[in-house]
């Protein structure tokens, strides 16, 4: 049973893998490499390669890859290392060897960061749900977290996602319009992977009824940096003691979060409700001493 079920979702991992991959190749092959401005990302570093030396975008992002993926490994974790290689992979050769086989789009450079931003979008957000990445970034921003806890994941992808944006500007495009457009389609692409990985709004909370409150807190911690609150509690039917463990995060690590969940305990009663606001560490910062 259990092998016919890694097989079942091994199976799924490709199928995600190959679609998702399809979609990110279209969107940067077919739209945003031809209308010149940049991306976010080891992919916009890629297409600043391609532009001063014309080598293929696919590629160039393996290669950006290579030496973080050996820095960043013991950081990492196993499981997740070796199913964002195999994701990494995929991505690249539809990039560089399917999306080609299909017309560049050479219209309005607006509509082309727009296309790019929803298919991309889309792209990395089916990657996330099955709990892998594309490498780069994502490899170094779970490193930085890990170096320095205090740091948000929100402040390193921000930081990151700004500076790799800048290189493209300065060394290749140096058009102001082209930097407008590479901020817009960074916000796009994040927008869109929201939406689908788990709504739009600002995050959202959760409480969890487990047995296993200690090991889901810190599988939770170890995946988003998030800390979670434990409540000791019992059931009033059956009188044993739970674990009551609450946290808030933001979308993409709600999903990856109650997946983690159902793997750990099946029988935990998990309960998902909506932040219309979340003050703190990771999310907004307070106002403080506000003067007019």
């Amino acid at each position: 049973m259990n092998k016919k079920y890694n097989l079942k979702e091994l199976g799924l991992d490709l199928l995600f893998d190959l679609v998702a991959g399809f979609l990110i190749g279209i969107g940067l092959h077919n739209f945003a490499l031809n209308a010149a401005f940049p991306v976010a990302g080891f992919s916009g570093i890629a297409i600043v390669l391609y532009h001063l030396f014309g080598l293929p975008i696919g590629i160039g992002t393996l290669l950006l890859n290579i030496p973080v993926a050996i820095l960043c490994y013991k950081f990492l974790g196993k499981n997740f290392f070796f199913k964002s290689v195999k994701s990494m992979v995929i991505s690249s050769i539809m990039i560089d060897y399917v999306a080609p086989l299909f017309p560049v789009y050479d219209g309005n450079r607006l509509l082309a960061a727009l296309c790019m931003g929803v298919l991309c979008g889309i792209g990395y957000a089916m990657i996330f749900m099955r709990g892998s990445s594309t490498g780069g970034q994502d490899f170094i921003s779970v490193s930085i977290k890990q170096i320095k806890p205090h740091v948000t994941l929100g402040v390193i992808t921000f930081f990151l996602d700004v500076v790799t944006i800048v290189i493209g500007f300065v060394v290749v495009f140096k058009d102001v319009d082209a930097l407008i457009y590479g901020i817009l389609v960074t916000y796009l692409l994040a927008a869109v992977m929201d939406k689908i990985l788990y709504g739009a709004d600002e995050g959202k909370m959760t409480l969890i009824v487990t047995e296993n409150g200690e090991e889901i807190a810190e599988k939770i911690d170890a995946y988003s940096g998030r800390g979670s609150t434990i409540i000791h509690g019992h059931g009033s039917f059956s009188k044993e003691k739970k674990d009551v463990v609450m946290c808030a995060c933001n979308n993409k690590q709600m999903y990856v979060i109650k997946k983690m969940v159902h793997e750990i305990d099946p029988k935990a009663f998990t309960i998902i409700v909506e932040s219309n606001e979340v003050v703190g560490e990771g999310f907004k910062e307070e106002l403080k001493d506000l003067q007019l």
